[in-house]
């Protein structure tokens, strides 16, 4: 796409009134173009809507008319969550209007370096550490995208003295066109969001965008245990940069077997230790892999492994991310919200060496979770199901050979449904145990977000 500020006296329409949606609106609104916002949601759902139209904007609410993408309009700037289907879009392409996220539209105006990250696990407990590592050697990192702030908020304020670290989603690169980050990080990628993707081979065509716009001068960085990684990274214009948990490498970082030491090789023989897994302050396996991801975009931006180690010795890890809520009577609750898929699920489970009295269910997706059936086997003392994938999680369950088994079956809100679920996996645990919430789906059939769920979870725990 063109700059903004070549969009002075273009019309222009931004589809979805949340946080990505109202700070475009506002972007375009200050360089002159002419915006009209529309949202499906009813007026009153859209608290965003009276400051939109206080400053002049034209908003739009409850439906999608007819009239609102037309030949006149230049660009359309659409909310992450939009499908492709919604007929605003496919209007906009097939009058050939170029259709984008708020990311592409924030990178025409970030001056700073940009390191993006993204992967179907792990997204976020990764940016915050880079970005905690970035601060620690005063490199002024500004983190948002995904997380924090909207990237068009954050984005023109930034100077080339600051570095922007960005969590993205498979949804926003999905509608870039000339996003280039400078050091561009893949973590993993799983089955996941293909009621959106439609197939599995668009969903890492969306993510693999990352990586199309960078040049010889940037740095690429992925799993090198990832079977999709390794299958793009001959692709890759960039420096590559790679992190294995299985594999030592000549030029990386890598978790060394032997000694239980993440290490980073630099190309020229040399081995630098950073800590030993072990001083980590974030229990899993899973998080060892997020902070090798994590050290290696650090160590290309510049940090020393002194920083790095120490972030990694003290992060205590985000909440709703495999997050310690309390332990009553030698019985540790752990929130793990954020496990919206059973890839998620699988890594948190297997960060506890205790037996697990599992809550898992949330929003039909379409899958099977067989997936989940070894580490059921294996690991899971107890599970107690909620949510509209309550009867096929409670049958991976029966096929695990799991006794205790409990549905919640009668609620009279989300609430109430968290509630009852705490309550029954608290009476099947005993001294030892670890309670676990970690969904394996999506949140949207009963919560507004995972964020939500979590916070009733911990509510719940509070209230044993």
């Amino acid at each position: 796409m063109k700059h903004p500020r070549e969009y002075r006296g273009l019309q222009v329409v931004v589809l979805g009134l949340a946080r990505s949606g109202v700070a475009a609106a506002k972007l375009f609104h200050q360089k002159g173009a002419i915006v009209t916002v529309n949202d499906k949601k009813e007026r009153n759902l859209c608290p965003e809507a009276d400051e939109l139209t206080a400053l002049g904007i034209s908003v739009v609410c409850g439906y999608h008319p007819e009239s609102l993408v037309h030949p006149g309009v230049s660009l359309v700037v659409k909310n992450p969550g939009i499908p492709y289907s919604v007929e605003p879009i496919r209007k906009a392409e097939a009058l050939g209007i170029e259709v984008v996220t708020e990311v592409e539209v924030a990178y025409q105006f970030c001056e700073a370096p940009i390191i993006g990250i993204t992967g179907s696990n792990g997204k976020t407990t990764t940016t915050t550490l880079i970005g905690l590592m970035l601060d620690g050697a005063g490199l002024k990192p500004v983190v948002a995208g995904n997380i924090g702030r909207a990237l068009t908020e954050a984005a023109p304020e930034v100077t080339a003295e600051n570095w922007m670290v960005v969590e993205l989603s498979s949804f926003q690169l999905k509608g870039t066109t000339s996003f280039r980050p400078s050091i561009a990080l893949l973590l993993n990628l799983y089955e996941t969001h293909l009621d959106y993707h439609g197939t599995m081979e668009d969903y890492i065509a969306s993510k693999a965008k990352l990586f199309e716009n960078q040049t010889a001068e940037d740095t690429a960085i992925l799993n090198a245990d990832d079977e999709v990684c390794r299958n793009l990274m001959p692709s890759l214009k960039a420096k590559l940069f790679p992190f294995s948990m299985k594999e030592k490498l000549a030029f990386g970082v890598y978790l060394d077997a032997e000694t239980n030491q993440l290490v980073y090789a630099d190309g020229r023989n040399e081995i630098h230790p950073i800590l030993s897994a072990s001083e980590m302050g974030i229990p899993g396996s899973f998080n060892v892999e997020n902070a090798l991801a994590a050290a290696a975009a650090a160590i290309t931006a510049g940090v020393d492994l002194t920083t790095i180690a120490g972030v990694l010795k003290s992060f205590q890890g985000v909440e709703h991310r495999l997050e310690l809520v309390r332990e009553i009577d030698g019985v540790g609750f752990y929130n793990n919200s954020k496990a919206t898929n059973a890839a998620a699920s699988v890594k948190s489970i297997e960060a506890f060496n205790q037996p697990v009295i599992l809550i898992a269910g949330g929003l039909d997706r379409g899958s099977d979770y067989m997936e989940l059936l070894p580490t059921f086997q294996e690991r899971i003392k107890g599970i107690v199901t909620l949510g509209q994938t309550k009867e096929k999680i409670k049958h991976i369950a029966e096929l695990a050979g799991i006794s205790a088994i409990q549905t919640v079956d009668t609620a009279k809100d989300a609430a109430d449904a968290v509630s009852q679920a705490v309550q029954l996996a608290w009476q099947m645990s005993e001294e030892g145990d670890i309670v676990l919430l970690s969904p394996a789906c999506a949140s949207w059939d009963m919560f507004p977000s995972y964020e939500d769920r979590g916070r009733m979870f911990k509510e719940s725990v509070h209230n044993l």
